[in-house]
């Protein structure tokens, strides 16, 4: 069967094809009462908008690309939910490709968002991206690029990010509320700002609260379960008196608390624990696992809202405005982390 066309559509309803094509895409200068007459032909008739058609018409896809390291990692998931949650009310579909944190497939995957003509990229970057050549395409191409949680300052970009130096302070500050004195951390690679940023908060945690600094308290993993098996072998191995654990993210965490476990290390009364994320297994694992949540819903509703301002520059620019000859600074959005206390950190409750 033929294709149904807005011209069937038009002769349908003994109107102009330039009617039907407005009152399908919502044009203002078209009545309520038409809208409705029209949509309810074109679905009697069974037609379907070609996308192809309209976007070359428009200059637009109406998609967006997303760009996430993991999409085992609960977090990302839930940006991803927040971004769509925003994007479906505004008229975008999205297209998702995960990097596995490697800079090859974050390239890859640069490389098939742009060939599909996305009309910008929402992106985390990777964790072993050894260039940012491929963002610095992004933009030279002119499409909006909004990064959120792993940024690089460098880029220039508009970003959505939660304050981690932050989280880690409260989250070190919680343990030494509940009485722990010889706490350890387990970091992450610090050639990522926020993994630094962890490492800066508990450090100026402990300063504050008149505790030491220990460098054997400090190990550098690799942001995994089994990461954190090792991490909790090697600190248990160098101080004895180590009290409680802040992880870097909650995987970490499960490992060091699969492993403390199955050396009969009772969780808090010997060691205490908290890691960070909020993980959506933290709550049912026994003891349940206190952490730093990082609002990843409303990191990728103000990330896709980012792209919304990004895209008004840009049509502005291209209507002729004159504006935008300095490259102003970019917005850049910090969410306050939120403490959530459950069982492994709680030394007398």
């Amino acid at each position: 069967m033929a294709r149904t066309t807005i011209h069937d559509i038009a002769r349908e309803l003994n109107t102009s094809s330039s009617t039907v094509s407005k009152a399908l895409n919502d044009h203002p200068s078209i009545s309520a009462a038409t809208k409705e007459l029209i949509k309810a032909a074109a679905q009697n008739l069974n037609y379907r908008q070609n996308r192809l058609a309209s976007s070359l018409r428009s200059g637009r896809t109406n998609i967006i690309g997303i760009l996430i390291p993991s999409s085992e990692i609960g977090f990302f998931g839930g940006v991803v939910h927040g971004i769509e949650k925003i994007a479906r009310s505004n008229g975008y579909n999205i297209l998702l490709f995960q990097s596995s944190d490697t800079g090859e497939y974050e390239v890859e995957g640069v490389e098939t968002l742009l060939q599909t003509s996305v009309d910008g990229i929402i992106a985390s970057i990777a964790k072993d991206t050894p260039t940012l050549d491929h963002f610095f395409d992004v933009k030279k191409r002119k499409v909006p690029l909004i990064l959120f949680d792993r940024v690089k300052d460098e880029l220039n970009s508009p970003s959505v990010v939660v304050d981690d130096y932050k989280g880690a302070f409260m989250a070190t500050e919680h343990l030494i509320q509940q009485g722990y004195t010889n706490i350890a951390h387990i970091s992450g690679p610090q050639h990522i700002k926020i993994f630094n940023d962890r490492l800066c908060g508990y450090v100026d945690a402990l300063k504050m609260n008149n505790l030491p600094v220990n460098d054997d308290l400090i190990q550098y993993g690799r942001n995994s379960i089994e990461s954190g098996r090792f991490s909790a072998e090697r600190l248990l191995g160098r101080n004895k008196d180590m009290d409680a654990i802040f992880a870097v993210e909650d995987f970490t965490a499960l490992g060091a608390l699969q492993y403390l476990k199955q050396n009969g290390i009772k969780m808090p009364e010997k060691i205490g624990m908290i890691g960070f994320g909020n993980e959506s297994f933290s709550p049912y694992v026994t003891p349940s696992l206190s952490t730093i949540d990082q609002q990843p819903a409303r990191m990728g509703e103000e990330a896709f809202n980012l792209f919304l301002e990004a895209m008004a520059k840009k049509t502005a620019g291209n209507n002729g405005s004159a504006v935008e000859e300095v490259e102003e600074e970019p917005k850049k959005i910090v969410l306050e982390p939120v403490l959530i206390v459950r069982e492994s950190s709680v030394k007398n409750g």
